[in-house]
């Protein structure tokens, strides 16, 4: 008996993730080419084009390990999670989660984070772009009404802060950089990731510019972000800080 489309559906999804079922091979037309053998060119296929966005998603974790290794933890990732939307650039959320718990990876500590990295400067890329704050738009605000209002960060900006210094394993990792090796223990890194009009890029952040983003992220008015950044850095130069900020373009325009 023939299956039912939607028994058909689960088979060919099962099939896709390894389990071979007698019943589907019966539902596939063959000729020259097997049934099977057409099941399996489709399974490698599926595989292979998901390896290679997330390639496209993960240059640096790929640079890092190398093609093949890249290959082995991405189909291994792929086996674990299909695609739950048709967008290629969403896929691979979990990624980073993935290679933290992966066996394959428990010798490269930092690798989780560099995906983490990869990711955040994904999301940037693809965010819609919109209007930044600027220093004129901050012109006609009372000092006192500015310090009670919550500044947003712009679409797509993301805050990763590591125990790695993840801005030279970035650099070091990118097409043409010299050869470098890099002392995972030379310090942890806090890095704000956002969109230009262009490209995504990040910068390195103190201890009290990343408690201040974090807060601002959180939804805290600038007063009380400020607040968050002196706690944990007494040095915390607000007025140096917020115009850097500015000046890179990291807030959304005032709504």
């Amino acid at each position: 008996m023939p299956l039912a489309l939607r028994d058909l559906q689960a088979a060919f999804a099962a099939h896709i993730m390894g389990a071979d079922r007698a019943d589907l091979v019966v539902a596939v037309a063959g000729d020259t080419i097997p049934a099977a053998a057409r099941l399996g060119v489709y399974r490698h296929h599926v595989f292979a084009s998901l390896g290679t966005a997330l390639a496209a998603t993960f240059p640096t974790v790929q640079a890092l390990v190398g093609t093949d290794f890249f290959s082995g933890l991405a189909r291994a990732f792929v086996g674990h999670a299909l695609p739950a939307q048709p967008v290629l650039t969403e896929y691979g959320a979990d990624f980073a989660a993935f290679i933290a718990g992966c066996e394959a990876a428990r010798d490269l500590p930092y690798l989780a984070d560099v995906a983490r990295l990869d990711w955040a400067l994904n999301l940037a890329f693809h965010a819609p772009p919109g209007d930044r704050l600027q220093a004129a738009d901050l012109s006609t605000v009372a000092a006192q009404r500015l310090a009670s209002m919550s500044i947003a960060l712009a679409a797509g900006s993301a805050l990763i802060s590591s125990r790695y210094p993840l801005d030279r394993i970035w650099e070091t990792s990118q097409p043409g950089a010299a050869s470098e090796t890099v002392d995972l223990n030379s310090g942890a890194s806090n890095l704000l990731v956002f969109q230009r009009p262009d490209d995504a890029a990040f910068v390195s952040l103190s201890a009290g510019e990343a408690a201040f983003v974090a807060a601002l992220l959180a939804g805290m008015s600038l007063e009380e972000a400020a607040g968050a950044a002196f706690q944990g850095d007494p040095a915390f130069d607000l007025s140096t800080s917020f115009a850097r900020l500015l000046a890179l373009g990291a807030f959304a325009a005032l709504q």
